[in-house]
């Protein structure tokens, strides 16, 4: 409140119930039935442009394709840990933890089945170094390796494929993630591929 009983958090609200530059805020709880239970809320309204699919291809176009492009801009701006002739490997922009690779072909193929001999071989190679890598810079207790085939299957983007590189670590999933769907990451992406890039190519 002002000094002249004006509300100043309603002055930065547009009518339309968002905060400036289009961010929506969530609603006071008072006024509304509710059985208090104690918990604070951690709101995480920038997801919803990855859960809408902003940032998703909508098609099966090269030109919409994050993997198509992220080899085109430099290491650093495309969060590319490693190169090699088939295949790179890149940082996943929305990591379960610090360190999640993903494993991609430079060729815009969907099904494992499409791989040719070298990009099979290539894949499964980088897979391994990636967990070498991961390792060495942070000591994982263990990892996820897999593909999703099709949308059906949980590929958020099916029409190239990617193999996924999760470090693991004893209590990293814990309540956050699987109450509130929301993941608490203790590093941002320039400093995780600065590390793992610079053990990659050690």
């Amino acid at each position: 409140m002002s000094a002249g009983g004006e509300d100043l958090t309603a002055q930065n609200h547009a009518a339309d119930g968002r905060l400036g530059d289009g961010i929506p805020y969530p609603e006071a709880a008072a006024g509304f039935p509710r059985e208090p239970d104690g918990f604070q809320r951690l709101w995480t309204p920038h997801r919803m442009v990855y859960i809408d699919g902003q940032d998703k291809p909508k098609d099966s176009g090269v030109s919409e394709c994050p993997f198509c492009t992220s080899p085109t801009k430099s290491d650093a701006e495309g969060l590319i840990v490693g190169r090699g002739q088939t295949v790179f490997a890149v940082l996943n922009l929305y990591p379960y933890n610090p360190g999640h690779l993903l494993i991609c072909p430079y060729r815009h193929v969907a099904d494992y089945t499409d791989l040719t001999e070298d990009e099979t071989v290539e894949l499964a190679q980088f897979t391994q170094k990636a967990m070498r890598v991961i390792r060495a810079v942070s000591g994982p207790h263990g990892f996820n390796l897999g593909m999703n085939q099709g949308p059906v299957a949980g590929a958020g983007i099916a029409a190239h494929l990617h193999q996924h590189v999760v470090p693991r670590w004893g209590g990293d999933a814990n309540f956050l993630p699987v109450v509130a769907q929301t993941k608490a990451l203790p590093q941002v992406h320039a400093d995780v591929q600065a590390r793992l890039s610079k053990e990659w190519n050690r």
